[in-house]
Parts: C-alpha cells; sequence; structure tokens
C-alpha cells in the first residue's frame, strides 16, 4: 500500500541494479515510478522546461540522483548542471547537484578533504613532467590516476625500478591522454580497503572490499568482493569528516588502514548500493526511499 502521492524521479542507468531497485522502493511508498536517462533529457532554458519523454521534470516532488553516467568525464558536469537548473523550479534533488560536481572531478575532492586536514595517501597533482618523474622515484611505488574515473578505470601503476628512461614514457604517454598527473603513492594495504556508508550525515557502517589474487586494486571491476568490516573509532571519526565537507543525502567514503594509521582515498559522489546489501546486509535503497520522503515531509 503506498503512503504517498508524491512524484519522484530517478536520475540512474535504466536496466541497472541499483537504479531500478530504488525506483521500485520509491514506487512501493509512493505508487509513482520514473526512471529518468539522463542523456535523453531535454533542457528548453527559454521556456523553463526541462523534459524526459512525456514528463516535466520541474512538475516532480523530487529527484533521487543514483547515476548520472557509466563511466565519468566532464560531460557528467554538463548533466549535473540541467539538474541545478530543475532545482531552480522547485525541485528538491537529491543529492544536490552542486555538491555532486565536486566530488565527480578527483581534483576537487582531493582538495577539498586536504583543505579539511582528513590524512589521504602524499598526493602530487601537476603538468610538469619532470616532477611528476620525481615523485615517483619518490613514492617508489606510485599511482596515476584520472581526474575523472570509477572503479579503478585508467588508473596506472608506476614503479621507481623501472628506470628513469621508461617512467619518462609512461608518464608522456599519459599526459597525452590525460592531459595532466595526479600521482599517489601506492600504499601498502593489508588486502582491502573499506567503504563506510553515511546516509543524511548519519553513519550506518562499513563493509569491506577484498582485492583478487592478481590485482593491485580491490574494486569489484577488477575481481575484488564485498564482506563485513569493522573499521576503529578513528577510522569512522575521520570518514565522518570527510562526507561532511560534503552536502550529500547518501554516500560512501573510501578508507584504508594503514601502518600509519587511517587515510581516506575519496567520498563517492552517488554511493553504491551493492557493498552496503553484500557487506552490510542494509537494504539501503529501502532506507533511502524513507530518508527523501521524511525530508519532502518535514
Amino acid at each position: 500500500m503506498t503512503e504517498t502521492s508524491l512524484k519522484i524521479g530517478v536520475v540512474g542507468i535504466p536496466g541497472k541494479w541499483s537504479t531500478e531497485v530504488l525506483a521500485d522502493a520509491i514506487e512501493a511508498q509512493t505508487g509513482f515510478r520514473l526512471v529518468i536517462d539522463i542523456e535523453q533529457v531535454i533542457a528548453d532554458l527559454g521556456r523553463n522546461r526541462v523534459t524526459y519523454q512525456d514528463h516535466c521534470l520541474c512538475d516532480l516532488d523530487a529527484i533521487v540522483v543514483k547515476k548520472i553516467s557509466q563511466t565519468y568525464s566532464p560531460t557528467v558536469i554538463d548533466r549535473l548542471e540541467i539538474l541545478r537548473f530543475v532545482e531552480k523550479c522547485g525541485v528538491q534533488v537529491f543529492s544536490k547537484p552542486s555538491e555532486i560536481i565536486r566530488l565527480v572531478d578527483r581534483m576537487s575532492c582531493t582538495i577539498s578533504l586536504t583543505r579539511a586536514d582528513v590524512p589521504m595517501p602524499p598526493t602530487l597533482i601537476t603538468e610538469n613532467l619532470d616532477a611528476a618523474l620525481t615523485a615517483v622515484e619518490d613514492y617508489d611505488e606510485a599511482i596515476l590516476k584520472p581526474l575523472f574515473s570509477t572503479k579503478a578505470r585508467g588508473m596506472e601503476v608506476l614503479k621507481a625500478k623501472d628506470g628513469s628512461k621508461k617512467l619518462r614514457q609512461q608518464l608522456q604517454a599519459y599526459y597525452d591522454k590525460q592531459g595532466f598527473f595526479y600521482l599517489q603513492k601506492k600504499l601498502n594495504l593489508p588486502g582491502q580497503d573499506m567503504g563506510l556508508v553515511f546516509l543524511g550525515g548519519e553513519y550506518l557502517g562499513a563493509y569491506a572490499r577484498i582485492s583478487g589474487d592478481k590485482s593491485w586494486n580491490t574494486t569489484i571491476y577488477a575481481g575484488g568482493k564485498y564482506a563485513p568490516a569493522s573499521p576503529c573509532d578513528d577510522t569512522i571519526a575521520i570518514a565522518r569528516q570527510a562526507q561532511a565537507q560534503f552536502d550529500l543525502s547518501y554516500t560512501t567514503v573510501d578508507m584504508a588502514e594503514t601502518e600509519d594509521g587511517p587515510v581516506c582515498f575519496e567520498v563517492s559522489a552517488f554511493g553504491g548500493f551493492k557493498g552496503a546489501q553484500e557487506g552490510l546486509q542494509l537494504d539501503i535503497a529501502q532506507r533511502y526511499t524513507q530518508f527523501v520522503l521524511d525530508t519532502l515531509r518535514a
């Protein structure tokens, strides 16, 4: 039985599990279902209309942003700008597009966390090839990360032992593709990192991502798997501080506990559902829906 007649749309990837389960949960509570493929949205700014198929998004009560794209790129920012315009119509968007924009660009996220004194791996950001080469030699092992990426796509591990000639060639090839160097020291992790889950700023729990046998990273994309996790109090406190830098409705904070203490890798622009379900047995779609309804009724 539905509890409300509110019209709440979901921006996501039609057919994808997390998008569909969120739309299911919203429909169960409201009787209304709309999955919005942002690539097919039409923004007619002259007429103050943003439409998708036969729906005017400005007529909705709220929009929940689950996913903007399969992969990150500057185009994601453009799509979020359209949702910023929808907000002007009085539609509440979860999370705020302006806050998501600060996260999809890795540099913006890193600078925000560093300004807040959130501990992160040693990081160097530059367009200077010589400086990038020196950083790799200083770090011994470094990870090159694109400014726009998810699930470790496009990342490369560089090793000082390969010698400056080979490293210079690798760096130049990477710069030719990416146009920027974002280098992070490769830390000695205990075979896993963690996603700490926050809803409306409230900590709900954590799950671990355990790396596959042959992968340096822990992403499910690279063969990792989810498991329960019990982070220490310091890790939880740092994750809470990290997510507090962004006004997000729902997010996960990527953390690791190293021999030198907890470090934060990033705050997720969208926050995954699968890890919370498999690692925490949390029905985030249901919890998130209730959070949205409670906020709209407040």
